[in-house]
């Protein structure tokens, strides 16, 4: 997919709705414990009830890894499902991969020509040669650890390096490396005040925002300042939507709570101009 097709998606839907599918056994409806890939059916059901809703969907792989093979082909069953049926919708491997050059070229080749994966997120420690493999992908697209929305998100990210943060550092740092324009980044919605001063780093570059909803994440102060011309911004939102039940209803209540943020978004598009 390429940048152009989602931002037509996003206005098309006037949504900037991603939703992250961390599916958890203990925690998805009993009944469907009964059927072969139980992992599958929910994010099945999740998926018909929201894509209207959404532009993208973020399966986490750690909660598919956490089952061992039945985990893995719990989410290649999905995001086939999602590629053979909605393949307007923008997919994103939450894997947080990184290292050596000839493996990241084996985990690139894994989510996006195995998977087929739209885009994969990266942990930027390793430097330019752990990163550059992914970016050589064409119309796929890198998304890179800036400043997460965790606890401790500030223990290294906010350090102080050559009169920048290190999160700072990383952005100026990541947008000089080779294909830069296939490069994402993560600002959790938990740091908004900081929208202001990434924006002034990468002022046209996508930013995949976790955090909105159960992490306590705000979705207006996100948009004041993380906000751009072409939208600029993927909002995911996990928890709160997909475990919004636990019973027979959960992938009404999963669209219902879906709705709610999408006509949000919407009301923040209409009066910023951008639909």
């Amino acid at each position: 997919m390429t940048q152009n097709e989602l931002i037509a998606q996003i206005k098309k839907k006037q949504s900037f709705l991603c939703i992250g599918l961390d599916v958890d056994l203990d925690k998805i409806p009993k009944h469907l414990l009964d059927s072969d890939d139980p992992m599958f059916e929910f994010n099945k059901a999740i998926i018909d009830a929201t894509h209207h809703l959404v532009v993208a969907y973020k399966p986490n792989t750690a909660f598919y890894e956490a089952y061992g093979i039945k985990g893995w082909k719990s989410l290649q069953k999905t995001i086939h499902y999602l590629n053979d049926n909605y393949p307007e919708i923008f997919t994103i491997a939450d894997a947080k991969r990184g290292d050596i050059g000839n493996t990241s070229t084996r985990y690139a080749k894994a989510f996006f020509e195995d998977l087929a994966f739209d885009s994969v997120t990266v942990a930027p420690y390793m430097g330019s040669d752990s990163v550059e493999p992914f970016l050589a992908f064409a119309d796929k697209f890198t998304i890179l650890l800036a400043l997460t929305s965790n606890k401790g998100g500030l223990d290294f990210q906010g350090l102080e390096s050559n009169e920048n943060k290190v999160y700072e550092h990383v952005l100026k740092t990541a947008i000089t490396w080779k294909n830069s324009d296939n490069l994402m980044f993560v600002v959790g919605a938990t740091k908004a005040d900081y929208f202001k001063d990434i924006r002034e780093i990468v002022p046209n570059h996508f930013l995949l925002v976790p955090g909105i909803g159960a992490q306590g994440g705000n979705l207006q102060d996100v948009c004041k300042y993380g906000l751009t011309q072409n939208v600029g911004l993927l909002i995911n939102s996990s928890r709160g939507i997909i475990y919004a039940s636990n019973e027979k209803d959960f992938a009404q209540k999963a669209h219902d709570k879906a709705l709610e943020l999408q006509q949000e978004m919407k009301r923040i598009l209409l009066k910023n101009f951008i639909v």
